[in-house]
């Protein structure tokens, strides 16, 4: 299986901003795999200033995205799949680029397609492995939005 070009586009994106001295900030889809304060989350999704003097020890890897900061001045670790990642832009100009939204899945779920014991839990949320209906706002959109 080829690596995804996501993460590869997410650095170079980033990268972009800080040489054009601008503000990067991501918007992410949120769900239980996702790790952020969750009073800042609106219809699942949250918009977060990565910038170095904004985000902490920031890490773009191939999977995930994590960084300290801290929200309404308490400390939170933030840990973000890469698949969950809708788009990168910078805050002066808009300019940045959409990525189809794809649910993180854990290795056990992915290979066996059964939920995992444990999951990285988000503070609030609550366990449920029931199916999401069609309607539910949890249920992950499959959307590409362009910034300009």
């Amino acid at each position: 299986m080829n690596t995804s070009t996501k993460p590869y586009f997410l650095r170079a994106l980033y990268e972009w901003c800080l040489d054009n001295n601008q503000t990067p900030h991501i918007v992410v889809w949120v769900n239980e795999h996702t790790r952020v304060p969750m009073q800042y989350v609106r219809d699942n999704e949250i918009m977060l200033n990565i910038s170095p003097t904004a985000s902490q020890n920031l890490r773009i890897d191939n999977e995930w995205v994590n960084f300290s900061a801290r929200f309404g001045g308490v400390a939170h670790e933030v840990w973000i799949p890469v698949g969950h990642i809708i788009s990168l832009f910078a805050r002066e100009s808009g300019e940045g680029m959409g990525f189809e939204m794809e649910p993180w899945q854990p290795a056990a779920e992915a290979e066996e397609g059964q939920p995992e014991a444990e999951t990285a839990a988000v503070a609030g949320s609550e366990d449920n492995d029931e199916p999401k209906p069609d309607g539910d706002p949890d249920k992950p959109k499959k959307i590409l939005k362009l910034v300009k």
